[in-house]
């Protein structure tokens, strides 16, 4: 894929001034009709060889287009409150929204290449790693994302012609590391990494575009050009392909009674329950402040049957902690801020660092849930995203996280008596609403739904833990005895 970035392409001067001036307007209309209409978003990563001219190349669209418009970013070594988090936290983080354009500087690649080269991850490690940005990718362009990789691309000549030029000049020479050096006298080396890297994650959706450097004017117009392009499109309303999306294989004949055969009358008579919940939060505090949870975190995620007590379950557990250690996200329907970025990136916004806790009121399974049964989303949508939920968890997991997930079930009849002592209490009332009641009419729709979601998403790494929530006693007393258990098994 590189040779044709080595063979010396230039643009005159005179050229790039007349094509620069109608370029500059065009890229500017294009930006603010995505702007004013909420298209997009386009994500721009530009990658490539130090002393290729990317910083240039990204200077260069933000001097051309409106910068309010963009965001810039550059991803260097981690800042510790990165570097405490999962790797792709911090890319998360900086996504664009809709109508903007966002700029990532080398991203998850540079990294990535430079720790094989020195032999920091192995052979299959490396595999592994690109696979996993593959379905990164993949995921963010079925979200709507238009993303566009650009890697700047010189032949070993030109690198160390480059760098000659930038260490001559004293405005220059600053921008010449030790790593820029390394990297010349290990070109070869890199570029078997280079080829192999950039083959395996072109994918259709979101194609490699390999530019030769070595001529700015060449680099700067054959950026802006596929640029505008691919603006052109989003604003004649072209969209990303979608993935196809194999069905899921039918839902196994009376998968269902996951749900219908929990022993729903289990119950702790109160002194039993005030002993066992002493006994269990004692545990669970003891846990999470042993010095080796300091690297780990825990992610707790609560779900359940209308009415079915998350919110006390929750206080439960949140009494067993430390205040400075968790946050209680309460998820609600997204807001407009949160409906302009793929469906996981208010999740993602609130993962702890190692050594904090997270307790999610609801959570990201709203999409196979209440979005599947009410309809607020397509079918592709709901059923791609068990696969991208699974991988959201493993990158969870393989970081440091404890994931404990839990969906609470209650009896039909149980929940109609509980709707009915909201209505009656005055300060229970703003618990119930319309929606709970039209839930109701569609039982069996989202018992499906919770069959499914536990079917596929109860994986060895993040278990899901059906709770009996019919006697609450019961219910909160398994939750925290549940949680200090696998905290105990991941720390030992």
């Amino acid at each position: 894929m590189l040779e044709s970035a080595e063979v010396g392409h230039k643009v005159a001067k005179a050229t790039y001034a007349r094509e620069e001036t109608k370029l500059r307007e065009a890229l500017l209309n294009a930006q603010y009709e995505i702007a004013e209409a909420g298209r997009g978003p386009i994500l721009v990563l530009i990658s490539g060889l130090e002393g290729g001219g990317r910083g240039e190349t990204a200077n260069k669209l933000n001097e051309w287009m409106d910068p309010r418009f963009i965001r810039t970013s550059a991803f260097g070594p981690g800042a510790p409150e990165e570097e405490a988090r999962p790797l792709a936290w911090r890319y998360w983080r900086a996504l664009p929204p809709r109508g903007r354009i966002g700029i990532f500087m080398n991203a998850w690649y540079r990294q990535l290449v430079n720790a094989h080269v020195r032999h920091e991850v192995t052979d299959m490690q490396f595999d592994a790693r690109l696979q996993e940005v593959r379905q990164y990718e993949q995921m963010l362009t079925d979200e709507g994302i238009v993303l566009l990789k650009f890697w700047v691309h010189l032949s070993r000549p030109a690198q160390k012609q480059r760098l000659h030029e930038l260490e001559s000049s004293r405005k220059t020479r600053w921008r010449v590391t030790a790593i820029d050096k390394a990297a010349l006298k290990h070109y070869n080396k890199f570029h078997d990494k280079w080829e192999q890297m950039l083959r395996e994650t072109s994918i259709a959706s979101a194609p490699w575009y390999v530019v030769e450097g070595a001529d700015p004017n060449y680099r700067n117009l054959t950026v802006g050009k596929i640029l505008l392009e691919a603006m052109g499109k989003v604003n004649a309303g072209a969209k990303p392909a979608p993935r196809a999306v194999v069905a899921p294989p039918p839902s196994v004949i009376g998968n269902v009674a996951l749900i219908r055969r929990l022993d729903l009358t289990q119950k702790l008579d109160d002194d039993r329950y005030e002993r066992e919940l002493a006994k269990w939060q004692a545990r669970l505090a003891e846990l999470t402040q042993r010095k080796r949870f300091q690297e780990r975190s825990l992610v707790l995620a609560f779900e359940g049957s209308d009415a079915a007590g998350k919110g006390g379950a929750i206080r439960r557990v949140a009494t067993s902690l430390d205040a400075r250690q968790y946050v209680i996200v309460p998820v609600a329907s997204p807001s407009q801020e949160e409906l302009a970025q793929p469906f996981l990136w208010r999740f993602w916004r609130q993962i702890p660092a190692r050594g904090g806790i997270a307790i999610f009121d609801r959570t990201w399974y709203g999409r196979v849930l209440v979005e599947r049964v009410e309809g607020y989303c397509s079918v592709p949508d709901w059923m791609r995203a068990y696969d991208e939920i699974n991988q959201f968890e493993e990158q969870l997991v393989r970081a440091g996280a404890i994931v404990c997930k839990f969906w609470l079930q209650i009896s039909k009849a149980e929940q109609l008596k509980r709707f009915e002592a909201r209505q009656k209490t005055a300060y229970k009332r703003f618990k119930i609403t319309r929606d709970d009641w039209r839930n109701r009419k569609k039982w069996a729709g989202y018992e499906q739904a919770v069959a499914d979601m536990v079917d596929r998403t109860s994986t060895e790494l993040a278990p899901w833990t059906l709770v009996e929530a019919e006697d609450k006693n019961f219910a909160r007393v398994k939750i925290v005895k549940t949680i200090a258990t696998q905290l105990e098994r991941a720390l030992d």
